[in-house]
């Protein structure tokens, strides 16, 4: 399938205007594909459930606001969705986040900051252990993403993207992906982010994921998880 918006390839400069290629899955993929999504996720959110009730005791302890944060993201083909995740910054995180527009640290319509004083003391742990995320498996269980694809964008960003950015979109948004087991807190080009989203989507495959699967843990472990 292909799609105009944006050039796929390897790590090749892509330009706009470029086509787009969506390695389409065959029958059986998709359906291992969805398998593997649903076991993992509902597995997880059932075995870690002690844990995900100790986290969201601690948010409520260690400072005001909700235990989750309402994420809203866009997903496959431009749908907005509601995600979930652990809340990990202060309560008028959003309201703050306008004032500090001139320290974003990464180009484009994503803002990403390393010493961002939003982010709770707690929160802060939880992000360099991605505690913060497992909520999302909820939005895998349900179908709005699943556990390997690009990342979704904020609603507000997705409004501020390209027409070629969006073409990232062509496939189901994922909990984790080529960018973030390749080195994502050193991106600092959200081209280059989407770049890499256009090359999953173009050689995307169930073995792909698997492999981008057992890379994402030992990134977590080194830290890199932190967003």
């Amino acid at each position: 399938m292909k799609q105009a918006g944006s050039s796929v390839g390897g790590h090749a400069r892509r330009r706009p205007g470029e086509a787009v290629e969506v390695r389409s899955l065959s029958l059986p993929e998709r359906f291992l594909k969805r398998g593997l999504d649903v076991v993992v996720s509902a597995a997880t959110l059932i075995l870690l459930s002690p844990l995900l009730a100790l986290i969201a005791l601690l948010v409520r302890l260690t400072g005001p606001g909700p235990v989750f944060y309402r994420w809203r993201v866009v997903g496959e083909g431009g749908r907005p969705f509601v995600g979930y995740k652990f809340r990990s910054m202060c309560e008028d995180a959003d309201a703050l986040k306008a004032a500090l527009a001139a320290k974003n640290e990464m180009t484009g319509p994503v803002f990403k900051m390393t010493d961002d004083p939003r982010i709770t003391a707690f929160g802060r742990y939880l992000r360099l252990c991605s505690l913060d995320e497992l909520p999302q498996l909820w939005s895998v269980l349900k179908g709005d993403m699943s556990l390997v694809g690009p990342r979704p964008p904020l609603q507000s960003e997705y409004a501020r993207f390209a027409p070629w950015h969006k073409a990232k979109l062509l496939v189901r948004p994922g909990i984790t992906c080529l960018w973030q087991v390749s080195g994502r807190s050193d991106i600092r080009d959200f081209d280059d982010w989407v770049r890499m989203d256009l090359e999953y989507a173009s050689r995307r495959s169930f073995l792909m994921d698997l492999k981008i699967l057992a890379r994402t843990l030992p990134a977590v472990l080194r830290g890199r998880g932190a967003q």
